[in-house]
């Protein structure tokens, strides 16, 4: 079996979307929130940026996400040297592949080479099994933050709390 992370690319789009789709069926099914769906333009900008990946197992797209280098509306003070993991979508038939620990171990790479101090991510705080999740593939927990400010953020982070993780490269 052979695992490769590469940028994705704008030929990966529709596939980007249908994983957005069943990320957020399945949101609906085992918790009481859900992602409110992705403009076309942001997701265009993270191939432009590269900034979306993509996972292939045997050449099969099985695991989507992106990266950013900056995260000031959800970390405040703490943004800085830091690369910021969101919206990581296994596709169902590769769950149980260990997918995060394969982000991270390509984020520590990634890291080390550009002189990046932290990966980071968040989470939904009420959300007790990602929370189990995510410290348990090597994640300090850092905290809740309550999201005031969320203009340019997708629309699923009006009005919640968020639970932050990271570890330290």
């Amino acid at each position: 079996m052979q695992i490769q992370v590469l940028n994705s690319k704008i030929s990966d789009i529709d596939t980007i979307f249908e994983f957005y789709d069943i990320a957020i069926a399945y949101q609906k099914k085992v918790f009481n929130k859900h992602w409110q769906g992705f403009s076309k333009t942001l997701i265009e900008t993270e191939i432009a940026e590269n900034r979306q990946y993509k996972i292939l197992v045997d050449g099969v797209v099985a695991c989507i996400f992106a990266v950013t280098f900056e995260d000031q509306l959800i970390w405040g003070d703490k943004d800085r040297d830091s690369i910021y993991i969101h919206r990581i979508v296994t596709h169902h038939g590769y769950r149980g592949y260990s997918f995060v620990k394969e982000i991270i171990k390509w984020a520590r790479e990634f890291s080390k080479s550009r002189g990046i101090k932290f990966i980071r991510m968040d989470t939904w705080a009420d959300n007790e099994k990602l929370l189990t999740y995510y410290t348990g593939c090597g994640f300090d927990y850092v905290g809740v933050v309550k999201m005031d400010k969320t203009e340019g953020l997708p629309k699923h982070y009006e009005g919640i709390s968020l639970s932050l993780f990271e570890i330290k490269v």
